[in-house]
């Protein structure tokens, strides 16, 4: 079933999306990378003085609660590798009763304080225990090099948040769900498929990282185009076994001009500003958000969506923002899953709106599916 959320209306019609042709490296990395490119979207600032409109409303990304107890912890994937995390408990919680709990996984190139404590604390405040996870090679988790792609290491995470979540007295291990923020939407996806402990499964403004590398948005970009990244990708891993430093690619721009594209500057709205901006201790902050080039085609053999329906009977959800410019995952998630599923447009909201505007995001459409399915 699909439904639409009456939120307030908040940006104006998708832009038709730019059919890149005849591009130099430079332009390849600008559109492959993360899927954000100038791909088109909503129009969120003056094209000509470049300056952003008011972007704050409902915005709350570093939101707690005196009613939840943060924990910091650490855990072990099935490799041995450390995970870090935070956990979430209801204050009033009897821990002498087994409760249901939820994974949460941050947006893409981003870390457990953006997006995804955000709705830890939030889920804890409806009765959950939650969990926040860095991605293995991002945040406060383990790996090197930093800011390698590896869907399979991601999707682990889940698993071994699961695991963790389970060790706890006071957590119901029949009764764990998970939900995926952005491209941490397609890894637990991937998790779910052959991870049947994850019993309910809910997006936000998912990215399929896989499509996103591979076609572009609205399959804007060529095979050829694909050919010519791979091709420099690999020229990139020759560079370094000689000795070089890893490059970076797509994330989000560090400063805008008056060509920056609308994508890039719903980002950096939300990346390079106080509203969302975390720089990680070590790390430099121009590499924040950026995959590595030369990892960044394990993305191009990711196909989360392949075999989707065989997470039923487990429910799914998927919500998404109307004006998002990433809506086509969700849809496209959603016309492959199998029954129970659900479709949320949330409307007048963005891709990024749903990271962070606590006046937007369905907190209750949340808690009412993880309260029926996580009895």
């Amino acid at each position: 079933m699909t439904n639409d959320i009456p939120f307030n209306d908040a940006q104006a019609e998708a832009q038709a999306p730019a059919q890149a042709s005849g591009i130099d490296r430079r332009n390849l990395l600008k559109i492959t990378g993360a899927g954000i490119a100038a791909l088109g979207t909503v129009s969120l600032f003056d094209p000509m003085t470049a300056k952003a409109q008011d972007m704050s409303n409902g915005a709350s990304n570093f939101y707690s609660s005196d009613r939840v107890t943060l924990q910091k912890v650490t855990f072990k994937t099935q490799y041995q590798t450390m995970v870090a995390g935070n956990l979430f408990v209801p204050n009033d919680m009897d821990r002498g009763v087994k409760h249901p709990a939820i994974v949460v996984g941050h947006p893409m190139g981003a870390v457990k304080e953006q997006s995804a404590n955000l709705y830890a604390t939030k889920m804890a405040e409806q009765g959950f225990v939650a969990l926040s996870l860095d991605l293995p090679f991002w945040g406060e988790s383990e790996g090197q090099p930093r800011n390698l792609v590896s869907p399979e290491a991601y999707a682990e995470a889940f698993s071994a948040g699961v695991d963790f979540l389970g060790t706890h007295a006071f957590v119901d291990r029949g009764n764990i769900g998970a939900i995926g923020v952005c491209g941490s939407g397609s890894f637990v996806i991937s998790a779910a498929k052959i991870d049947p402990r994850i019993k309910a499964v809910a997006t936000v403004s998912m990215y399929d990282m896989g499509a996103a590398f591979r076609d572009a948005l609205n399959r804007s970009q060529t095979v050829e185009q694909r050919k010519a990244f791979i091709a420099t990708a690999a020229e990139q891993r020759w560079a370094e076994a000689d000795g070089a430093d890893p490059q970076y690619i797509g994330g989000t721009t560090l400063e805008l001009t008056a060509e920056t594209d609308p994508i890039q500057r719903e980002f950096y709205d939300f990346y390079r500003t106080p509203r969302g901006e975390v720089t990680p201790v070590g790390v430099d902050r121009a590499s924040t958000t950026k995959p590595s080039l030369s990892s960044s085609v394990k993305f191009m053999n990711f196909y989360p969506f392949n075999d989707i329906e065989t997470i039923s009977p487990r429910p799914m959800l998927f919500i998404s923002g109307d004006k998002a410019h990433s809506k086509e995952f969700s849809q496209n998630a959603y016309n492959r899953a199998s029954e129970p599923k659900e479709l949320v447009w949330v409307k007048g909201a963005g891709h990024v709106d749903l990271y962070d505007r606590v006046d937007l995001i369905p907190f209750d459409k949340l808690k009412g599916f993880f309260d029926q399915h996580l009895a």
